[in-house]
């Protein structure tokens, strides 16, 4: 879409159609390198806007990328019931296997999760952040409904699982991309091997030792 016809809009169609090329935009951006290096202008430019149109739709770069955050949470949410669901039962194991396997299947959410709490929800209004963490609220219920079913988890280990699998989905994500000469240092220096991190099996591995804990009596397991 032109600049032009940016500028001509005028209809409630029409700007939903503007915030969702912003949000394409963003998206794609935010997937081709960091998240962190991905500017408003660079949003802008991407969809023939100039930087003061784009604010017109939103408030900041971090609202936009927030909005990702939550878009997300739902997608991998539904992921994750979906395969929960057609569990019968399950181990610790399986459960770990899922969400990792999950997670480490969208790495723009993973790099987005790592943002979130760093920058995303400082920079935008209260209401954003109001809504933002509703989503989540909602998908982690809804998940945790099965994490009960399956595991017979308490609501504290629920939620501990969800910030466990998190945290260090984002955490992960990030040594897992270093920069390109740090890549290559690590590549070229056999003593900095244990710096290369792959995502889903080390998450797979975390997950696994936090919920056996949780349901053969270890640490967390009171309510």
């Amino acid at each position: 879409m032109t600049g032009s016809e940016f500028q001509r809009a005028r209809s409630a169609h029409a700007k939903q159609a503007r915030e969702e090329a912003i949000l394409d935009a963003a998206r794609a951006l935010g997937g081709e390198g960091p998240v962190r290096g991905v500017t408003l202008t660079d949003i802008a430019s991407a969809v023939g806007m100039h930087k003061s149109a784009l604010l017109r739709y939103f408030e900041t770069r971090e609202q936009i990328f927030l909005k990702l955050t939550a878009e997300g949470w739902r997608e991998c949410g539904a992921d994750l019931r979906a395969h929960l669901e057609r569990c019968d039962e399950a181990t610790p194991a399986t459960v770990a296997e899922i969400f990792a396997r999950s997670l480490a299947a969208r790495p723009l959410f993973c790099d987005l999760l790592a943002q979130a709490p760093l920058n995303l929800e400082r920079n935008v209004s209260i209401d954003s952040v109001r809504d933002f963490k509703l989503v989540t609220l909602h998908e982690i219920e809804l998940i945790g409904h099965e994490l009960r079913r399956l595991l017979g988890l308490s609501e504290r280990q629920i939620l501990d699982t969800f910030a466990t699998a998190t945290s260090m989905a984002g955490a992960l994500w990030q040594m897992a991309t270093p920069g390109p000469r740090v890549r290559e240092l690590y590549a070229t220096d056999p003593r900095l091997g244990h710096a290369i991190v792959e995502v889903e099996p080390r998450l797979y591995r975390v997950l696994d030792a936090l919920l056996t804990g949780f349901t053969t009596g270890g640490p967390g397991r009171t309510t």
